[in-house]
């Protein structure tokens, strides 16, 4: 019943079927699947901003709107929430709402128990944790929210914080990569294996001498003139990594352009694109994506050794490659190290399990026994 929901043809429905019993498998997609929609609601776990305000009857959205000081009773030109005096009258005045972790990924916490990088709050006693306020425990600042619950960086920020934007910025970056590069390489691959002859020999030579190219040396020299960003770091990227499909879609095309179909669909006069689009790419996409996984974790593993190297995001991004290079020069501070390697280990081996999920439901060698 479920599957007739998706009204999916009977051959998908028995990959369906291989991989939700692949145990192992699907639940590492269910966790990745839950881990990163938390990373997408960051911005709502974790913010040095309240997600919503009132003050003297006024509804603020400072999670939207940047606000001066001046309207409340201050100086600067934007609004510190997190200042006591700026709390003391928003609450004398109205109220706020703030997400559970006071913090976002740039937000430096001047008011550390000790010096940074200061030891994650489950580490410490309540006592500790609130030496700053000289222990008074019910300092508001002393709360859930306001305590580092991971600890913090060598800058003061918050390592819960980095974590979550980190996960998303890396997930979102390893998929948005794997999607164009996969068209990319797709169609590029398409055209070599149905066309062949010259076409196949000219396009192997250009990918044989374009994957020879030094991607990190040029990145080393482009970052010396730009600085990177997100998109610039994935045009970068993009330009080299779509030549992982093409070997692969390419043998299926060169495979089946002489089979009876394809002949057939050629003496019924279709056209070239319509061939390659509507019969022959359907059969090319079951090598396709049972690579994907595999590649999504490749590019997440090439951002992060970029960001550990210095050559990624940008200074102050949050970043897994970042909070590892963190815990390499903060040895004295091994929850950093510990915390990034263990979700960089987490991601990779979620990623990895899932690649194997889905390259047993595309085998058609495999049974349900």
């Amino acid at each position: 019943m479920a599957l007739s929901l998706f009204n999916l043809s009977p051959l998908n429905q028995r990959r369906l079927q291989l991989f939700r019993k692949n145990t192992r498998g699907l639940w590492s997609f269910r966790v990745f699947m839950v881990l990163f929609g938390i990373s997408l609601l960051a911005p709502l776990i974790c913010n040095d901003r309240p997600l919503l305000a009132s003050y003297k009857g006024e509804m603020l959205f400072p999670l939207f709107v940047d606000y001066p000081e001046s309207k409340f009773g201050g100086f600067l030109a934007k609004t510190d929430f997190r200042d006591p005096v700026n709390q003391d009258e928003i609450s004398a005045n109205g109220w706020m709402i703030w997400p559970p972790i006071h913090y976002s990924y740039s937000t430096t916490n001047r008011e550390l128990p000790s010096p940074a990088p200061s030891k994650p709050a489950f580490l410490l006693s309540r006592a500790e944790a609130c030496a700053k306020y000289e222990k008074q425990t019910d300092d508001p600042r002393c709360q859930f929210g306001n305590l580092n619950w991971l600890g913090t960086d060598d800058k003061g920020r918050d390592v819960l914080a980095r974590l979550l934007y980190g996960f998303r910025v890396s997930v979102a970056f390893g998929l948005i990569l794997t999607a164009f590069s996969s068209l990319i390489g797709v169609a590029a691959g398409a055209v070599q294996g149905y066309f062949g002859g010259w076409t196949d020999l000219l396009f192997q030579r250009f990918i044989d001498i374009w994957s020879a190219m030094p991607v990190l040396y040029l990145l080393i020299i482009l970052t010396a003139f730009i600085t990177p960003s997100f998109w610039l770091l994935l045009f970068i990227l993009l330009m080299f990594s779509w030549t992982h499909l093409v070997k692969v879609v390419r043998t299926e095309f060169l495979r089946a352009r002489n089979l009876e179909y394809v002949r057939a669909a050629r003496a019924l006069g279709l056209g070239d694109m319509k061939i390659m689009a509507k019969h022959m790419l359907p059969n090319a996409m079951v090598s396709t994506i049972t690579f994907m996984p595999f590649i999504v974790s490749g590019s997440l593993t090439t951002l992060t050794s970029l960001d550990y190297l210095g050559f990624g995001m940008p200074p102050g991004s949050a970043s897994l490659g970042e909070m590892v290079r963190q815990g390499k020069e903060n040895l004295f501070a091994p929850w950093l190290g510990i915390t990034a390697f263990a979700v960089v280990s987490l991601l990779l081996t979620l990623l990895v399990f899932i690649g194997e999920a889905v390259r047993d439901a595309m085998d058609p060698r495999k049974t349900f026994e």
